[in-house]
């Protein structure tokens, strides 16, 4: 077994590599960094100074790990009985200081990340997440193992958020919330525990959603939580309204909460 590393990578001689690895094109990897025996870097990725990178980790183009951050290594679930589970990551994601990324538990299964996250310091992903793409994870957050978040969520500093929950696509989850339950979609969820507390407005209008399917979003909202209505009362009401059901909003509100097994918040 060799280390594959090609032939424009940046590597310093200070880096620790070990046998195996796969270095693509134009990769950097800095002073003192620590690259697995099991790890792929895809073209262009930088590993910044002090890095490490270990285990089962498939990492593709253009991602940042700054330095402290420990991407891979073994999963901390307790359920562990050995084999080799993995790390998928995609492209042009950013981990910043002291961000820690795990593995999946069961051999053969993997955590994922999709493409062009941000996961600020100290943020921690535990074993099979699963993470959409454009999402922003704030420092000293902590998602625990099988939490799903969708593409271009925000979860703010200073979050927990219990096991097996799900943060809806374009959802915002507010600084220090305690999350035991799912984080609907286009809403923005604070406190503790976690409460939706109104339509994420202005992260849909950063997105460049339309004011009519803003619109839209809010009428789901009242119906949701302002009309008294339990959840199965609210989404026969959304369905039986046929320019709700049929839009894209409507039809994913009403995948999230007929989907739910945390419950909604």
């Amino acid at each position: 077994m060799s280390i594959l590393i090609d032939a424009s990578a940046n590597v310093h001689p200070s880096a620790i590599l070990e046998d195996g690895a796969e270095i693509g094109p134009g990769v950097t990897i800095g002073p003192y960094a620590y690259i697995g025996a099991h790890v792929r870097l895809g073209a262009g990725t930088i590993i910044h100074h002090h890095a490490t990178v270990d285990g089962l980790v498939r990492m593709g183009d253009g991602n940042q790990v700054f330095p402290y951050a420990f991407i891979g290594g073994k999963t901390q679930d307790l359920k562990y009985t050995g084999g080799q589970p993995g790390l998928r990551i995609g492209d042009n994601n950013v981990f910043r200081e002291y961000a820690s990324v795990h593995p999946a538990t069961n051999d053969g299964e993997y955590t994922s990340i999709g493409n062009g996250n941000t996961i600020l310091a100290y943020s921690h992903i535990a074993h099979d997440c699963v993470l959409g793409d454009g999402i922003v994870m704030s420092g000293h957050n902590a998602l625990a193992g099988h939490v799903t978040v969708g593409d271009h969520a925000i979860v703010a500093w200073g979050c927990g958020i219990h096991q097996f929950c799900r943060v809806g696509t374009f959802a915002m989850v507010g600084a220090m919330s305690r999350n035991s339950k799912d984080a609907p979609p286009y809403m923005i969820v604070e406190g503790e525990p976690a409460e939706v507390r109104a339509v994420n407005k202005v992260g849909l209008e950063r997105r460049g959603f339309e004011q009519e399917a803003i619109h839209r979003i809010g009428r789901m909202f009242r119906i949701l939580y302002r009309e008294n209505l339990n959840r199965s009362q609210a989404i026969e009401k959304i369905a039986a309204s046929p320019d709700l059901a049929n839009s894209p909003e409507g039809r994913e509100i009403i995948r999230f909460y007929t989907t739910t097994t945390r419950g909604v918040a």
